[in-house]
């Protein structure tokens, strides 16, 4: 956690001196410090993965459902990761669109499970 919170504060520190000289610099370098983090964040995502998969043979049937619930947390990092490069870039619209399709997004993905929920609630009240 360290090495992160160091790449983060020296890319603000590197680009705090270019934010009124030359923004479009400033924005390169916040950027690539997301960038770099992001990087060191897919090592520990591998791990995730590895864990999950694990769980995943131990659920059998009911399996579908631990997918479900890691395509939503995956789209809600992205949405948000991309959401805020936009507003920290000054396009604050852009980034509440890509935040808006996020959100979209994950009711699209956990139509089957809410729809399986229904289901169940109507076979408990016998309709």
């Amino acid at each position: 956690m360290l090495k992160i919170a160091i790449i983060g504060v020296m890319a603000v520190f590197l680009a705090l001196p270019l934010k009124e000289s030359k923004p479009e610099f400033s924005t390169l370098i916040i950027i690539s410090g997301c960038m770099l983090i992001l990087g060191c964040a897919v090592s520990k995502i591998a791990e995730i993965i590895r864990v999950i998969t694990k769980i995943n043979k131990y659920m059998g049937e009911q399996s579908v459902y631990l997918g479900i619930l890691f395509k939503i947390i995956s789209i809600t990092y992205i949405a948000e990761f991309g959401a805020s490069l936009c507003r920290d870039s000054g396009y604050s619209a852009i980034g509440n669109q890509v935040e808006f399709f996020g959100k979209i997004m994950i009711l699209a993905v956990s139509m089957p499970i809410i729809t399986t929920l229904f289901e169940t609630i109507s076979s408990i009240m016998g309709k």
